[in-house]
């Protein structure tokens, strides 16, 4: 495969700087990084990135997750693997990155299990976390970043 194009953000000094600086704000806010990671991996699932799930795995990996919960991640409802906070993360996750598929993408049922996990601060960073994510998805699927790469 080769990238129809550059990087967007590359073209652009501010955004540059910016993406990468957003993408890093939610660390630190009382999500795990096992959570924050596994949200991003199956976003990216989702989206069809295979730039942002070559560096998930990459991530994921130096953070010490377990190839068990990568490898199950498409069925996550299913396996024992994941706690309840992460199954309801990842439900808001999918929620967020499929808004088209239902009138109310992120409907009230989703919202109150996640809020049982999460305090304010923290749906916020999972929020963005989220957000962020099918930002990076977008930009590097329509362009066709090569996994590996950043141009």
């Amino acid at each position: 495969m080769t990238a129809r194009m550059k990087n967007p953000a590359s073209y652009f000094a501010d955004a540059q700087s910016l993406l990468p600086t957003l993408g890093q704000v939610p660390r630190g806010k009382e999500v795990d990084d096992e959570t924050l990671e596994l949200l991003h991996f199956r976003v990216s699932q989702i989206n069809g990135c295979a730039w942002c799930l070559d560096f998930g795995r990459r991530t994921a990996e130096k953070a010490g997750m377990s190839a068990e919960k990568l490898a199950l991640l498409p069925a996550w409802r299913e396996a024992t693997c994941y706690t309840d906070a992460q199954r309801a993360a990842l439900a808001l996750a999918e929620a967020m990155t499929r808004l088209a598929d239902r009138p109310d993408a992120v409907d009230d049922a989703i919202w109150a299990d996640v809020e049982q996990h999460f305090g304010e601060e923290q749906l916020a960073a999972i929020v963005l976390w989220v957000a962020t994510t099918n930002l990076f998805n977008r930009l590097n699927v329509t362009v066709r970043q090569v996994p590996g790469t950043w141009s």
